[in-house]
Parts: C-alpha cells; structure tokens; sequence
C-alpha cells in the first residue's frame, strides 16, 4: 500500500438525494496493487446534522471542485457533541498521484 497523498476542502453532504449542510473534508489516498486505490479520512459538519446521517446509507459529498463521493462511516458511534467523523471514500476519487496533494 503506498501512500498518495491527500484530498481537501468543502461541499455539501447530501443523504439519498437531500441536501444535508455544509461540510468540510481531509482524505488521505492510498494505491493498493496495481491501480485500486482507497481512500478514508475525517469530515466536519455541524453535530445535529451529523447525528442525522451517522451510520446511514446513501451519503455523498459533491466537493466545491464537483467530484462525487460515496462516504461510509467508519466508527460504530458517536462522541458527544463532536462534529467530526471518520469516513471511508468512494467515487471519483483522483486516478493519479499528480492529482493528490502532498
């Protein structure tokens, strides 16, 4: 597993198709065997919005700069009041690692 690089900025969380809030993103990327790659990392939003989604199907970010990504929370649950959650990554994620941040 090598290590790409990261992904980050803002979007809009959305669930089945309805607009969430706003949110912001810090990915890390990772190539895995040939041209596979993974990516997880943490999302900010407000708590009660959070709370709403957490641990739901269907949750995508369209990120400021227009890419789609399937989000699958990673933890079995929430702390408190926090507004960050760790997330596992699908979608249009970069194919090259030009297209990561280092």
């Amino acid at each position: 597993m090598r290590w790409l690089g990261k992904l980050t900025g803002n979007g809009e969380l959305s669930c089945d198709g309805t607009p969430v809030g706003r949110v912001a993103y810090e990915f890390d990327g990772y190539a895995q065997g040939g041209r596979e790659i993974s990516s997880s990392g943490e999302i900010r939003l407000a708590s009660l919005e959070l709370r709403q989604v957490f641990g739901r199907r269907g949750v995508q970010l369209r990120t400021d700069d227009g890419r789609l990504l399937g989000l699958r929370f990673s933890d079995k649950g929430l702390r408190g009041d926090l507004d960050v959650a760790h997330v596992d990554v699908t979608g249009d994620l970069p194919a090259t690692e030009k297209q990561w941040r280092h």
